[in-house]
Parts: C-alpha cells; sequence; structure tokens
C-alpha cells in the first residue's frame, strides 16, 4: 500500500467518523452538515476505488492493454453521489429552515408517543410481581328460558 492509499483511506475514515457523528446529533444543522461530510467521505472513497489518476479513458484501438485504462464505473458513481448528495441536501436544509421558522430553533424535540413506548419497554424489563391464582369462576344461577324462546324443534 503507498502512503497516498493510506492517507486517503485516514481521510475517509475520519469523514465517515465525523458525518456519522454529526448525524447522530439532535440540531438538524449538524444533521444538514453530518449529511455533507459523509457525502463528502463517499465521493473520496469512490474516487480511491477508481485506481491511481492519470490513467486514460477507454478508447478503442488494437491494443488490448485493459490495465493502462481508466476504470469508468467509480468516476460515473462519484458523480451519481453527487447528484444525491446535492438533492437530498437541498431538502433538509428546507426542512431545518421550515422548523427554525415554525418553532424558533432547530433542535428536534422528543416524541411524546415514542417516550411512552420507551417507559413501557423499561418497565418490561423489570421483572414483574408473581400474581395470584385466580379462584375459579362459580356457576351462576340457571336462567329459565323465556316463552319466546322455546325450542326450535
Amino acid at each position: 500500500m503507498r502512503s497516498l492509499d493510506a492517507t486517503m483511506a485516514i481521510v475517509v475514515g475520519v469523514l465517515f467518523a465525523v458525518g456519522v457523528y454529526l448525524l447522530l446529533q439532535r440540531s438538524l444543522m449538524r444533521t444538514l452538515l453530518g449529511f455533507i461530510v459523509l457525502g463528502h467521505g463517499a465521493n473520496l472513497l469512490l474516487l480511491v476505488a477508481g485506481g491511481p489518476p492519470g490513467r486514460t479513458p477507454v478508447v478503442k484501438d488494437a491494443s488490448g492493454d485493459v490495465e493502462r485504462y481508466a476504470d469508468p464505473l467509480p468516476q460515473a458513481m462519484a458523480l451519481t453521489a453527487i447528484v444525491i448528495t446535492f438533492g437530498v441536501t437541498t431538502f433538509l436544509l428546507a426542512l431545518a429552515y421550515r422548523s427554525w421558522r415554525l418553532s424558533g430553533h432547530d433542535e428536534v424535540q422528543d416524541d411524546p408517543e415514542d417516550r411512552r413506548i420507551g417507559d413501557v419497554s423499561e418497565r418490561a424489563d423489570v421483572e414483574p410481581a408473581p400474581l395470584e391464582p385466580r379462584p375459579a369462576p362459580r356457576p351462576g344461577p340457571r336462567r329459565e328460558p323465556r316463552p319466546d324462546e322455546g325450542d326450535a324443534r
């Protein structure tokens, strides 16, 4: 492994780590920045996977030496990732702006239903007290059939 590959691997790892850390924050702007940093890390990963720079693109000639041509797939995937990252970034930016306009801050609040479900699951983790056995049901008084309920014979 060359030093450039090791450096790029470390940079990609740091970008992914910072991106995931920011994505897990409660602030929508930090989430947006985390998504952007994660997108940059993915683009760098795709470019590193494309091989060393400076190779010529695939051209039609008589030579069958495939090793001297650049692989176009990582480049196409990087362009696609850039477009997708741009689209999702604008969507998240619109959500953050709307949240800011409605509530005056961009922090995501706890959902009361999620909190209730969490409380129920925490209570379920505690071992319940043993239940007392129920008494057997007593037979009730026998009811006489009414005259309109007669036999269906």
